[in-house]
């Protein structure tokens, strides 16, 4: 595998990985467990006890579990920053004559830095759904672009499934590639609307309202949650028809699909076990990265439908 194409592989996991830890650390209560941005506590490295903070801060505001978990999930923001940045200067190294791969990861970069300044004002204006919503939208198309990217220059290598234009493939492809499409942006407006049912949830306990009880307080916003859900599985499950009716579709067209549907699944399970088990911190961490999985292979789908033969 040449530089770029493992260093792209490993920007775009380690991205996930950090989708996967903001999510725990929402889950975990531990959004503002450094009360300030970039320092933590007013330090750049995090307090030993609650007698070593300086006197701008509220003793009770120390929680050595909950800030160690958002200290740590900003420096692995920190590092996927700096592994986005080493993923520009090798696509400016090596492909700045691709505009499919440089574009991409510029477009990555600049919106690392934009989500950088965006966890701040998330701190700033202490969790507020709108912001972790858009910093959570942010993330999702940075992932988006790294995939685009990586996928790009992994085909190019292979004369035989070199990416082609859109109107050089088939019609399946074709209409596989644009339902595709309507597919993530349904999904982009699903996450959107969970975050804010989440957001409630939030509000809800934070009340005072008991955790199992927190999802009926969220009003109607939760039966658009339920509904853009159904749209989805009923998306997935046509794109999965026109795959199994259509022989002869590039192996990796139908295996994208294959994982796009399964992920879709195993989101239902997860997404029913909330509604009618209980709001447990493992589920919601499980649903946002399902989310962000399922946003994935419909990205993957959609590329790949558009480029192979």
């Amino acid at each position: 595998m040449p530089a770029f194409q493992r260093l792209a592989w490993w920007t775009t996991a380690t991205t996930y990985l950090l989708i996967l830890v903001g999510g725990l650390v929402r889950a975990s209560g531990a959004g503002l467990g450094c009360p300030d941005w970039p320092r933590c506590f007013g330090s750049w490295i995090p307090p030993a006890s609650a007698a070593a903070l300086p006197a701008a801060f509220d003793p009770s505001q120390f929680n050595p579990t909950l800030m160690w978990t958002e200290y740590l999930n900003r420096l692995l923001g920190v590092t996927v920053g700096l592994l986005v940045f080493a993923t520009l200067i090798a696509a400016i190294r090596h492909h700045r004559r691709v505009p499919a791969i440089l574009w991409p990861t510029v477009a990555a970069f600049l919106l690392t830095g934009f989500q950088g300044w965006l966890g701040g004002r998330v701190v700033a204006h202490e969790l507020a759904a709108w912001i972790v919503t858009l910093h959570l939208l942010v993330a999702l198309v940075i992932v988006s672009l790294l995939l685009y990217a990586t996928l790009y220059a992994f085909y190019r290598l292979d004369p035989a499934n070199r990416p082609r234009h859109v109107r050089d493939v088939p019609d399946i492809q074709r209409q596989l590639a644009w339902g595709t499409m309507v597919l993530i942006v349904v999904t982009l407006v699903q996450v959107t609307i969970g975050a804010q049912v989440r957001g409630g949830v939030d509000e809800a306990m934070d009340g005072g309202t008991p955790r199992a009880d927190a999802l009926a307080t969220v009003g109607a916003i939760d039966g658009w949650h339920r509904d853009t859900a159904a749209v989805i599985v009923g998306g997935a499950s046509l794109l999965a028809f026109l795959v199994v009716r259509h022989a002869g579709l590039p192996r990796p067209v139908v295996r994208a699909a294959a994982v796009m549907c399964g992920l879709v699944v195993v989101q239902v399970l997860v997404g029913a076990s909330m509604a009618y088990l209980t709001l447990t911190p493992p589920l919601q961490v499980a649903h946002l990265t399902a989310s962000s999985l399922i946003l994935g292979s419909q990205t993957v789908l959609f590329l790949l439908a558009r480029w192979l033969r």
